[in-house]
């Protein structure tokens, strides 16, 4: 499936992209919010910097894809089948594993983007070294 606005990614791309969003802060901030351009424009100017020019939109894309990849083999395979697979399914069960599918789509209907001292005041006592 050809994404919107472009040439399709390359691996690299994808690495890059998957070692940004298993970052705990952007995963935080993704499963608080639905609104989530500005998460995706953060993604976007962190890719820059490995040299990948990628707007927020096909950031925000790539991810979407990803995430119903993953939860398409991963269903496949709780079920016993073993046929369906992924590349980068390690790196996303990774991240994905530990959250359930109900979690991932809890934040459906949150109308408000949590400013990120929210998200980042609950893990400061796990901090305190």
């Amino acid at each position: 499936v050809a994404n919107e606005g472009g040439k399709h990614w390359t691996v690299n791309e994808v690495r890059a992209l998957i070692r940004i969003w298993s970052d705990k802060n952007i995963q935080q901030q993704l499963e608080g919010t639905v609104r989530n351009k500005r998460i995706f424009e953060q993604v976007a100017a962190r890719l820059q910097k490995f040299g990948i020019d990628r707007d927020w939109k096909q950031c925000r894309t790539k991810y979407k894809n990803l995430k119903h990849e993953y939860k398409s083999v991963k269903s496949a395979q709780d079920s016993g089948s073993t046929s369906k697979s992924m590349k980068f399914f390690n790196e996303l069960d990774a991240i994905l594993g530990h959250c359930t599918i109900e979690q991932a789509s809890k934040s459906d209907n949150d109308e408000s983007e949590r400013p990120p001292e929210w998200t980042e005041a609950k893990s400061e006592k796990d901090s305190i070294g």
